[in-house]
């Protein structure tokens, strides 16, 4: 600590805080940045199958969160150490590529880094570990790439999206309806598809939460669903070939933006005061009701006075419409969002075939559905349930079902699941170690060691003897050539996953080991951290 003085001579004290900070090289580095993202990783990993633990979440502020989302869990735990918040990032960006296979992708990470741990204490160099993963990253996805098979996603009434739905909701606590939520999820994404193109914007598919009912209360809503009710409880509750005015201004009298009071100091005043802001209301309401409009929706909110003068002249009025909410009607219905009443012109509205408030339950909780809209079919999937946290989780699950059915739209080759796309890679790799004359054999090796973690902890979390299960799989593998054999989690009585119609996309299976490969190179370059002691 030093005393120094600035420009203007006033003292100020220069703390030294690096003797506070620790610093590692070499090998002690990897080490430790090695533990940090393997604890995260071991964390993870009895979430891993269909009988995957959860996780129960408690943020700073008491709120409790249920899951075994990958992505969730990694993004709710308060990770201090810059490296294990790579695996978050590695998370993060499968989540928002695939959208599916989070919790695998880390587990994979984990199961790489084990072995590279290994690899260090033998004494290999960390670039010879990341040139024998890379190595063998190649030979693994080219080898997922030989054992795909191609589905016709139109067969059968979309049994295939189906079953890739049940089987990406099988793992989740909604699993015991997974049959219902995957044909809701596949209808709803074929609904917004454009097969041609085969492309589909999920913007268009709106999942709206609801607690009250149970989960197969959850439904699918050909429109949109906004969680608003008319303005005013007189007002009609249906409006048929609606004219949708579109307003991010409010219903109100403009405000004076300089700081003068306004004096008023007789009755007179006061009343010619009242009526220009009257007057202010009926210019509004009439420009709305001149454009043709029969209902106005509108971002912010109005005052009581507006309310009953819209309520006089027969126009209903939805109040406090979020901003997403507005976007998307304007994507559905054609509309312009209007940001002034000057602007309403009759070509800027848009149109749906019915609005209408629908209520729940006992209670008097009401919502909006907007039907037969004009530009595309946005549909909204209503999710119910006992409790928040189980509404919070459905919401979770339909989402990962929703982007396995949108990757197989645009890509339609899908390996087997119950770990046997990580065997049949695995055997692959160690078959090209034996080509392999360079202190890179030993990294191929683990490459494929780390490969088999996924089905052992597939085995572990269902309660199988891990050995004995990975051992059968492999050789009957190898002996009758079918890479299509993996781990019977459920306990069905066969070992084959094309029998038990549990499959993945072939991009989200890629994907991961591609991901988990790069983040596990980066690890392995860092050989210097300069970090606070409590690290």
């Amino acid at each position: 600590m030093s005393l120094a003085f600035d420009d203007y001579g006033r003292p100020y004290i220069i703390l030294r805080d690096q003797g506070q900070k620790k610093r590692m090289k070499g090998l002690e580095a990897y080490k430790s940045n090695i533990l940090a993202a393997k604890a995260v990783a071991n964390t993870l990993q009895s979430s891993l199958g269909p009988k995957g633990m959860d996780k129960m979440l408690v943020s700073p502020d008491g709120d409790v969160a249920v899951t075994n989302d990958g992505a969730t869990i990694v993004e709710k735990m308060e990770i201090q150490h810059p490296t294990a918040k790579l695996l978050v990032e590695l998370s993060q960006s499968q989540d928002a590529e695939i959208g599916d296979g989070t919790t695998g992708v880390v587990v994979l990470a984990g199961k790489l880094l084990e072995q590279a741990l290994t690899l260090l204490d033998k004494g290999i160099h960390p670039l010879k570990i990341s040139d024998g993963f890379d190595r063998a990253c190649d030979v693994a996805i080219k080898h997922l790439e030989s054992i795909a098979e191609e589905i016709d996603i139109q067969a059968n009434d979309h049994e295939a999206l189906i079953q890739a739905a049940c089987t990406a909701l099988g793992s989740k606590v909604v699993s015991k309806r997974k049959r219902e939520l995957g044909k809701i999820a596949v209808t709803a994404v074929l609904d917004v598809a454009d097969l041609k193109r085969k492309d589909v914007n999920l913007d268009l598919i709106k999942i709206q939460t609801k607690t009250g009912g149970s989960v197969e209360d959850t439904r699918l809503i050909s429109g949109i669903l906004i969680d608003k009710d008319m303005s005013h409880p007189q007002m009609q509750k249906e409006v048929t070939d609606a004219k949708i005015c579109l307003l991010t201004c409010p219903f109100e009298p403009p405000k004076p933006k300089t700081k003068h009071n306004i004096n008023i100091s007789n009755a007179e005043d006061y009343k010619k005061l009242y009526q220009q802001e009257q007057q202010y209301f009926i210019d509004m309401v009439k420009l709305v009701k001149d454009s043709g409009a029969n209902i106005a929706l509108c971002q912010w909110g109005f005052d009581d006075e507006a309310n009953h003068l819209l309520l006089q002249n027969d126009l209903p009025a939805v109040r406090w419409v979020s901003g997403t909410d507005v976007e998307l009607i304007a994507m559905a219905t054609g509309a312009r969002i209007i940001p002034r009443f000057q602007e309403i012109t009759p070509e800027k509205l848009g149109k749906a075939g019915s609005i209408k408030e629908v209520q729940f339950g006992t209670s008097n909780e009401r919502m909006l559905v907007i039907e037969n809209c004009q530009c595309t079919k946005a549909v909204t999937i209503l999710i119910r349930g006992g409790s928040q946290m189980i509404v919070d989780e459905a919401k979770r699950s339909i989402h990962d079902a929703i982007c396995v059915i949108r990757n197989l739209i645009k890509d339609n080759r899908i390996v087997y699941g119950g770990g046997s796309a990580e065997l049949a890679c695995a055997l692959q790799v160690l078959q090209y170690a034996d080509e392999v004359s360079s202190v890179e054999q030993y990294a191929v090796r683990s490459f494929a060691d780390a490969l088999e973690g996924i089905p052992n902890c597939l085995a572990d979390n269902c309660g199988l003897n891990p050995i004995t299960s990975v051992a059968q799989a492999k050789s009957r593998q190898l002996t009758e050539k079918n890479p299509r054999i993996g781990i019977d989690c459920m306990e069905l009585g066969t070992s084959d996953m094309k029998e038990q119609k549990i499959y993945e996309t072939l991009s989200s299976k890629k994907q991961q080991i591609q991901l988990a490969t790069q983040v596990v190179k980066m690890i392995l370059k860092i050989d210097d951290v300069i970090a606070p002691d409590d690290y």
